[in-house]
């Protein structure tokens, strides 16, 4: 079984009382829906329903959950949690020297037996629907092989912080959140709820992420697409000849349409759907002089 040790990662745990009421209250998750043994994707939005945080959310017991982040954003998303938290009965903290190990392509989510221990804890991964990705929580001997988890991510249009967008500069549909489970459109209000469900109802939501590929290798992240020298989105994580990209839909329908290049760099690109997505190209789309 294939697997990688991800040293950028870090493990937040509420416990308590309260702890379940208190982020059900915040987070764009639904807990209602949280199921043990399970890792759910979420954010922390801020009021406007920009992307403040983002994490893997399972339970830890009867009456606590881990919120694995980025490492570096730990201590930051740690502190706004405990602004948040007021008088709730809830306890929060940064679990230290806890390694996360992913391993994929297997019958089970078992921990691969070279990378972890026999206290390890695995998880499902539930943005993952076409392969069954474990993440393990615990002790870690090897790192694996972090670029071909990479390549998986990518082939799955599953998109994270810091490789393919920037925190407070995207809206959970652009990260596709609203289809991985990562979004609760039947919950109570939270942070930026309203801002969020607007865009569901309405269907205002442009930008998508999307998978890209070429004939040669892409260029490095963060390569602005064209189309006649007009933006269309940015790339993101890139592996080879495929990758990650944000972009907005109606302008690369607008480009299709006209049978027009898009480009990143210099490199021709071909912008795809991810197979499980349940979104599609817009109808009428305007053109980019237009929107």
């Amino acid at each position: 079984m294939p697997f990688a040790l991800l040293k950028d990662r870090a493990l937040i745990s509420v416990s308590g009382p309260d702890a379940e009421h208190f982020l059900q209250n915040i987070l764009t998750t639904d807990l209602d829906t949280l199921a043990a043994g399970e890792a759910k994707p979420g954010a922390l939005l801020t009021p406007q329903g920009k992307i403040l945080f983002d994490f893997l959310i399972s339970r830890a017991g009867d009456i606590g959950f881990r919120l694995e982040c980025r490492a570096d954003i730990a201590d930051d998303f740690l502190r706004r949690l405990m602004l948040y938290r007021l008088r709730a009965k809830a306890e929060i903290a940064k679990q230290n020297q806890v390694f996360v190990t992913v391993a994929w392509d297997g019958d089970s989510i078992a921990s691969p037996s070279d990378s972890a221990g026999a206290d390890s804890t695995a998880l499902a991964d539930s943005r993952f629907r076409n392969v069954a990705v474990g993440r393990v929580y615990g002790s870690a001997a090897e790192d694996g092989d972090p670029g071909a988890w990479q390549a998986l991510r990518i082939a799955n249009g599953i998109a994270e912080s810091g490789s393919d967008y920037q925190l407070g500069d995207a809206f959970p549909h652009d990260v596709l959140l609203d289809e991985t489970g990562g979004v609760g459109f039947r919950k109570g209000c939270y942070v930026g709820q309203e801002v969020v469900s607007r865009m569901q109802h309405r269907g205002t939501a442009r930008r998508r992420v999307l998978i890209a590929s070429a004939d040669g290798s892409l260029p490095a992240s963060g390569t602005e697409l064209t189309v006649a020298g007009r933006p269309v989105g940015a790339l993101g994580s890139v592996s080879g000849k495929t990758g990650l990209a944000i972009a907005r839909i109606d302008r690369v329908k607008a480009a299709l349409d006209a049978g027009e290049k898009i480009m990143a760099g210099d490199v021709a690109v071909t912008l795809a759907i991810p197979a499980w997505a349940k979104f599609a190209f817009p109808q009428d789309a305007v053109s980019a002089e237009e929107a």
